[in-house]
């Protein structure tokens, strides 16, 4: 399992684009829910903050190993999603990864952490050829 903390720089003037992707988000929660499985994503929340004038954005996550990356995805909300990163995150800035001192949970959340079998979700594309 990792749990991931890190922080992103939102380039100038792109804050209404953001909150339209973050509603965007909410708004789509089912084909939302469709990406996570196949990433091993069992928690994935996104954090903001203004510091001294700048946005942040902050991802965190509880995944499992081995889970497909979004730039090997075929669903079409991680397409849309690769737009609004190219589109929003700063690439000058480097990204931030917090190191997590300790990672409390029951043991039956940690236990019910298992892998699902990999299957096409209903949202996905068809496979690309190469």
């Amino acid at each position: 399992m990792r749990v991931e903390l890190t922080r992103f720089r939102v380039q100038a003037g792109k804050q209404e684009e953001v909150a339209e992707w973050m509603e965007f988000l909410r708004s789509h929660m089912e084909a939302v829910q469709e990406t996570l499985e196949p990433e091993q994503m069992y928690v994935e929340t996104i954090f903001s903050e203004t510091l001294d004038g700048i946005d942040y954005l902050y991802w965190y996550s509880v995944r499992g190993e081995g889970g497909t990356d979004l730039y090997e995805s075929s669903h079409w909300l991680d397409a849309k999603h690769i737009e609004f990163w190219k589109s929003c995150i700063d690439p000058a800035f480097t990204p931030v990864d917090l190191t997590a001192q300790v990672t409390m949970m029951p043991a039956r959340v940690i236990d019910s952490m298992h892998p699902l079998p990999q299957k096409q979700s209903p949202g996905s594309l068809p496979e690309r050829k190469h």
